[in-house]
């Protein structure tokens, strides 16, 4: 709602559907009715891909009507990536962690940016895109943990602030390339205050991402969403 009336026509459809690929895993106990509807998902992206036979869906029809052919296919790859929520066997490595925050993150502000018709560069897409999907990963581990997930490939707490850590360098980084980003693809970006003030809190305390205690104050929130709104800062 912080974004432009313009782009929401764009950004509603393309986070709705977000919202139905990562809860598509956790509405069930049963990992091939998960993987089912994660396949639903991906038959209704082929569609759009192809132009034809595109079925009608309170979030798929609009989304198809600003989802260009490539968008399809990089959105495909973020439905694969949540394939790994369905199962419980931990990260293979710190690689495929990476790659699983680049595809269900990072992708967003690539196809984000397409939709918009906005010009995002590759590399600021993946810097903002680690740090905004690192900060909500290290909130959600608690209730990863719960569930029997093994969330992260190196739990100890000097691992985490590295993390955390790291992605405060990339938000840094992306920022001073901020010239580089059509200021029509600034709402994409308006997230990333919150995913500093995450990442400096897991730095200053790690223990707290397994206790559940990161978290930004509503106030805090709604003041860093106004400013990138009126500022077209991030």
């Amino acid at each position: 709602m912080a974004a432009p009336v313009t782009a929401r026509m764009a950004l509603f459809p393309l986070y709705a559907f977000n919202i139905e690929v990562a809860r598509a895993p956790w509405v069930t106990q049963e990992p091939m009715i998960a993987e089912m509807r994660l396949q639903w998902w991906r038959d209704a992206l082929e569609e759009i891909g192809a132009g034809s036979g595109i079925r009608r869906h309170d979030v798929v029809t609009p989304l198809s009507h600003r989802l260009t052919p490539d968008g399809a296919a990089l959105l495909d790859k973020l439905v694969e990536a949540r394939r790994w929520d369905v199962w419980k066997e931990p990260f293979e490595d710190e690689a495929q962690f990476r790659g699983y925050l680049d595809m269900t993150s990072a992708t967003l502000l690539r196809v984000g940016a397409g939709m918009l018709r906005a010009n995002l560069p590759e590399a600021v897409a993946a810097d903002a895109g680690f740090a905004l999907g690192l900060s909500n990963w290290l909130r959600a581990v608690p209730e990863l943990e719960a569930s029997g997930r093994y969330p992260l490939p190196d739990g100890r707490p000097e691992a985490v602030q590295a993390l955390a850590r790291e992605g405060l360098e990339r938000i840094d980084r992306a920022r001073r390339a901020r010239g580089s980003v059509d200021r029509a693809a600034a709402p994409l970006l308006f997230g990333v205050a919150e995913a500093q003030a995450v990442l400096k809190q897991a730095v200053r305390a790690p223990g707290a991402v397994v206790s559940g205690a990161l978290a930004v104050a509503p106030f805090r929130e709604r003041l860093s969403l106004a400013k990138a709104a009126i500022t077209g800062r991030w």
